[in-house]
Parts: C-alpha cells; structure tokens; sequence
C-alpha cells in the first residue's frame, strides 16, 4: 500500500460503532427500486426493472483499486481493522458498514490471505440471513415477489455432482476458519441449500466495459429464464441491475408476464453444443430454444467456406460438394479445415486470460483459406486479435480486425446487444485517436443508437463517456 494513500482508522471504525446501526430488512423495492412497464406492450429500449443486489461482493483481485461498497475504480483507502477491504470514501465505508461490520472480523482473521470469491459470498449471505435478511423481498411486479428462500437451489443435483460438493467442501473449510468462534456456520444440509442458490442465481456484476468485477445476488431478477435468442439484456449502474428490453414483448394488460422476458445466462459466442453443456453443468437444464435445435444453425456456427472463393455460402465439411454452388470439396480442403479447426479450440483455450497477437495472427492466416467468415472460431480469433492488438497500442490492426469482427457480432449477439454497441465504441475511439473523424462519428452515433437501448438514455456510459466524445468529434468537423 503506497504510503501517501490514507486508511481508515480505528477512530472512524470507533465512531461508526458509537452509531449503533442494525441491520433491517428492506421491503422498499416496490416504491424506490423497481421500474416497470404496465402498458400493452413493453418497447425496445424499455426499461423493465431495476434492482439493488441482496448481496455482492467484490471480485478479490479488484479490491486495492477498487471500492468495496459502490465499485468504483477509484483512489481507494482500507479499513484498518480488517486490512482486506477498501473504500473510495468515507460515505462508502458508513453505508457498507451495518454488513461489514459483522464481517470484518472474520476477515481480519485470514489476512492477508485472500478469500475465495464464492466463500465471502456464502459469508456474506450467511450474515445476512442470521440477521434477518431471510425476510427482505425482491418485486419483479407490483404485488409478486421474491425472498432468498424462493430461489432454486438445484439441492438433487448438487448432491450427486461430484465437481460442485468438492467446490463446497473447500469453501466451506475456508468459512469454518473463518467464522471459528461463532456457532454460524450453517449445517452441511443448510449449506448446501444456500451455495445451490448462489451458483444458481448469482449474477456477474459488469462494468462499462463488459467486465465482470462482482458476484451479486438479485432476488426479484431471479425470476427470468434463459434464451440464447433473449429479447431482453441486464446491464448494471454501479451495483444496480437494470433490465432492458431489446425487442417490442407482447403482455397482457395491467400485468407483467415474466415467462415472455428471457435473457442469457451464457456467452452467446459459442456452438448449441457447448451452450447446451455450460446451461446443463452450471443451470442444470437443456436448453430447447430454437436457436440450440436447428441444425442448419449448428452447422454454420462451424462452417467451412467454399473452395469456390466467389461462393460466399456455408459449407458443411461432411458433403462432398457446395450446396450452392455444387464445386467438389477435395481431401486438401477438408484436412485444412480440419486442421485449422483443431489448432483454433486449441490456442484459444489457452488464451482464455490473455490474448497474444502473433499467435493470433498465425491462426487466422490459418484459418482465412478454409474457415467461413461466420465461422465462431474464426469470429472469436478476430475477437482475441482485436482485443489484443488494442492491449499494445497497435490501432492500424485494431481497426483491421475490429471492422472484420462486426458481422460476426452481428449475428451472434444479435442488433440489439451491449457487445456489439461497445465494439463499436472501442472502433469509434480508435478512430477519433488516428483522425478519422468522419468515420469515427459514424460509429460513435451507431454505438449510441445501440447503447441507449442496452444501458438506457441516462447510464453514465452514454452520458459521461460516449456523448462528450461525439460532441468533441463533431466540433473537430468545424475547425
């Protein structure tokens, strides 16, 4: 920790204390947190609902530069007694303080180490519940609602996967160590029950940029089911999750039908088969939407292009011939793609935390002759190029693969996505940075017909980063 930060000190813990705050339990999210629609007909850009989580907790490798209580990415200062947790400021620590003071110790108790993420989470809920927060209620309508215990906890399931009881056993000798002079360590029947609904429900809490710096439970949100063809996204403003409307939804009047609303769960940018596996493994569900059964969709997810180079159509590996153009696939062609195809899952896996640019570019020169421009492999290594060209300053080639990556964004998000609204905001950034204004003004005002849609008119992504910089691109068109 620099030496010219300040911390807080134990007089502050002091006089936090001498404030006697007590947990209550919130039943206020009918009136101050949630939003809806009660017309015939919720419209694209909508804004559904909006909820404060149940609880969060933020990712452990954010928390020296960044603020436990609101996640802001700012200056932080640490709690003094505990060491482990960090505030932006002192209106933050006092209204994180009713739950961190009963943390706080555990906390202390195994610094420095650094607790799992999934074990300050079950922390956290515990307290939560043993202080009468088994009775705090999450609206998704005017009258319905949600307490923790009506979430799914998938407890069967659980019981007989090996992989998720192991993950159990570990956090759970991590809170024992923890909470070792309190009798608050729940069962292992009860424990089960409450991890079953956090790995079921938990929420990532994103950032502007997309990335997830939370885990939070929401109790009202829990309500809404998976498609991998949604029409509606959640996207967040500090620890507030909002659900939008990304196509018109058809409900009946005066009530608000969640089984109309879907959004997804998963990573969209992935085969029905490896969707179909991540909803099963973590959701404990097949998923049966139409975009998972179609096989012409399955196929050209992982299509080879015609040897034909002006065919521009899908085709499957398996045929003998282009179904639109009838020219032969020869032995060369198949084990190129075969090849290509192999080495693509291959590196890419291994670049699941860091993306490197020659390898990417050795596997699209790879892949260009034999893979489909639509092909996901080949959209994810534009998508990793992309990224990683921007990660060393090498805007020329960011700009290359970032262009080439909007059609496959496109179509597997879908026109009404927040990825595809912030790849066109990074294109528009790195125009404005090499003087292409024109260009640039076009992208950021694309970005904003999209964002305004995902995030909502007035999220501080458009209003304090997308607006002042199309103003200033605009105002460079006069000079």
């Amino acid at each position: 920790m620099p030496s010219n930060r300040r911390i807080f000190t134990p007089h502050l813990i002091r006089s936090l204390e001498s404030l006697n705050f007590n947990y209550v339990p919130k039943d206020s999210y009918k009136t101050d947190v949630i939003k809806m629609k009660t017309n015939k007909t919720v419209k694209r850009g909508d804004r559904i609902l909006s909820e404060s989580p149940f609880v969060y907790a933020l990712r452990s490798q954010y928390r020296k530069e960044r603020c436990d209580n609101c996640l802001a990415s700012a200056k932080v200062m640490k709690c003094s007694n505990c060491n482990y947790v960090y505030y932006c400021n002192r209106a933050c620590q006092m209204e994180a303080w009713p739950l961190h003071r009963l943390e706080c110790t555990f906390l202390k108790r195994i610094f420095p180490r650094s607790v799992p993420d999934a074990a300050r989470m079950l922390c956290r809920i515990i307290i939560k519940l043993n202080n009468g927060g088994d009775m705090e209620k999450g609206y998704y309508t005017a009258t319905c609602f949600r307490k923790f215990r009506d979430l799914m906890s998938h407890y069967q399931e659980i019981k007989h996967d090996p992989r998720r009881l192991e993950h159990l056993e570990s956090l759970h000798a991590v809170l024992c160590e923890m909470m070792q002079d309190t009798a608050s360590v729940p069962n292992q029947s009860e424990l089960l029950t409450i991890y079953g609904r956090l790995i079921t429900n938990g929420f990532n809490i994103l950032d502007a940029e997309m990335n997830s710096i939370a885990t939070a439970i929401f109790l009202g949100v829990s309500v809404t089911d998976h498609s991998c063809k949604p029409n509606a996204v959640a996207t967040f403003e500090g620890t507030t999750l909002h659900i939008q409307a990304t196509e018109d939804i058809d409900i009946d009047r005066d009530c608000l039908d969640w089984s109309k609303i879907f959004i997804s769960y998963i990573e969209l940018l992935n085969t029905s088969e490896l969707r179909r596996k991540q909803l099963k493994e973590n959701y404990y569900f097949l998923c049966t939407c139409s975009k998972c059964i179609d096989p012409q969709e399955t196929m050209e997810m992982e299509a080879a292009c015609c040897p034909n180079r002006k065919c521009k159509a899908f085709v499957d590996i398996n045929l003998n011939n282009c179904t639109a153009c009838d020219a032969g696939i020869s032995p060369r062609h198949r084990k190129g793609f075969t090849e290509a195809m192999e080495l693509s899952k291959h590196q890419l896996n291994n670049m699941k935390d860091v993306a490197y640019l020659d390898v990417c570019k050795f596997l699209l020169n790879k892949q260009e002759e034999f893979l489909h421009p639509l092909n996901c492999w080949y959209v994810k290594t534009l998508d990793a190029a992309f990224e990683a060209a921007i990660d060393v300053g090498k805007w020329k080639e960011a700009l290359e693969y970032g262009k080439k990556l909007l059609p496959g964004f496109r179509r597997y998000y879908g026109d009404w996505n927040p990825l595809l609204g912030l790849l066109y905001l990074k294109l528009a950034k790195i125009q404005h940075h090499e003087s292409y204004i024109k260009e640039c003004i076009e992208n950021f005002q694309e970005a904003r017909k999209i964002l305004e849609v995902t995030h909502g008119k007035e999220h501080s992504l458009i209003q304090n980063q997308l607006k002042p910089l199309l103003v200033q691109a605009l105002a460079e068109t006069t000079d």
